[in-house]
Parts: C-alpha cells; sequence; structure tokens
C-alpha cells in the first residue's frame, strides 16, 4: 500500500511540473505578445493619398476609396500598402494592414542618413536619392517625404522627375531602396574589411572636393 502512495505522489508530483510548464509557456507567449503590441504601437502611420474609385455595376455606379499608406518604425524599416473599400476607415485599415506585411529593411548611414547616392523608377516614375550631411533636413515633397519620415531618415535630398502619381513615385522610391547597399554588404561580397572599404569612400569623396 505503501508503493501505491508513493506511485501516486509521484504522478500528481508529474503533473504538478507538466502544470508549472505550461503555465511558463503561457507567460512567455504573453510577453512575446505584448512585445508585438508594442512594436505595433511604435509604428509611424501617414496617409499618403486617397482617391474616390467607381466600379460600374448593373443599374449604376458603386462608389468606394482607395488609400495608399505608408508605415514605419524610424529606425531603417518600412512598408506601404493600398487598400479599397466602400468606407475610408475601411481603406485606411486595408493599406496600413497590408504595409505592415511588406515592410523592408534599409541601410541607413549612422542612422540619419543613406550610404549613397542612388536612383530608383517604376513606370514613368523616375526619382534621385542623395545622401547629405549632418544639419540639412528632409529635402523632399509629398509621398517622399511621408517615407523618410517613417523610415528615420533626418538628412536626405530628393528628387522626383516624370509623374506626378503618388503610386508610382512610392515605388520608383522602394526601387532605388532595393539598390542599395551598405559597406558592410560590399565587404562581405568582396571579402575585405569594413575599414577599406569605408576608407576608399571618404577618399574618393576628399578627391573630388579637391
Amino acid at each position: 500500500m505503501a508503493r501505491k502512495g508513493g506511485e501516486g505522489g509521484g504522478e500528481d508530483r508529474r503533473r504538478g511540473r507538466g502544470g508549472e510548464g505550461g503555465d511558463g509557456r503561457g507567460r512567455g507567449r504573453d510577453r512575446g505578445g505584448d512585445r508585438a503590441e508594442r512594436d505595433e504601437a511604435e509604428l509611424i502611420e501617414k496617409l499618403v493619398a486617397i482617391n474616390r474609385v467607381a466600379k460600374v455595376v448593373k443599374g449604376g455606379k458603386r462608389f468606394g476609396f482607395a488609400a495608399i499608406v505608408v508605415v514605419g518604425d524610424g529606425k531603417g524599416k518600412v512598408g506601404y500598402g493600398t487598400g479599397k473599400a466602400r468606407e475610408v476607415p475601411e481603406a485606411i485599415r486595408k493599406a496600413t494592414e497590408y504595409a505592415k506585411r511588406a515592410m523592408v529593411r534599409v541601410p541607413l548611414r549612422e542612422g540619419r542618413t543613406l550610404h549613397h547616392d542612388v536612383r530608383g523608377h517604376f513606370g514613368a516614375g523616375h526619382v534621385v536619392l542623395r545622401t547629405a550631411e549632418p544639419g540639412t533636413g528632409i529635402i523632399a515633397g509629398g509621398p517622399m517625404r511621408a517615407i523618410f519620415e517613417s523610415l528615420g531618415v533626418q538628412d536626405v535630398v530628393a528628387k522626383s522627375t516624370g509623374t506626378s502619381n503618388p503610386h508610382n513615385m512610392i515605388k520608383a522610391t522602394f526601387d532605388a531602396f532595393t539598390r542599395m547597399a551598405s559597406p558592410r554588404s560590399v565587404a562581405a561580397k568582396r571579402g575585405k574589411k569594413i575599414g577599406d572599404i569605408v576608407g576608399r569612400r571618404e577618399g574618393d569623396g576628399a578627391a573630388q572636393a579637391a
């Protein structure tokens, strides 16, 4: 009988450990969920444009709204999204959710500007992005300013040529981001040290200034 009681006690202890483990895992999931919610709360959301659209159906036209939103964390990640709905708030919500899922990482120099000048295009939209000295600020307008503010860029000079369509301007800007390379990535591709890449860049800049 004592042996049976001991076995029963062992089973109780095992269940107790499992319960504690389950509670611990639950607390971990709660902490992860809180962290995700906190990260989303810190995101910068900017409404770039909203248009009224119409769909021709049998019996007349069905009106709705199309929104384009830019979302960023202010620390080098940014994304954009579009959404359509019968009401403005729902269109903005759809665009924001899509933008959060489509965020990309953009390498920044000193956390304030771009590493180098770059061009991008999409359709009839062409943009030129140039690195800038501290204190320059964001010299850009319209959708491009919203992107840089959400991205966390503090100093940049940008110019858009061609179309003024916000969709094409934003897509051209993101095309330029895909052509951006950091000294770390360049050094890894060439099998060199980061100091060699940065030193060469600074040397070229001094030569051009002279």
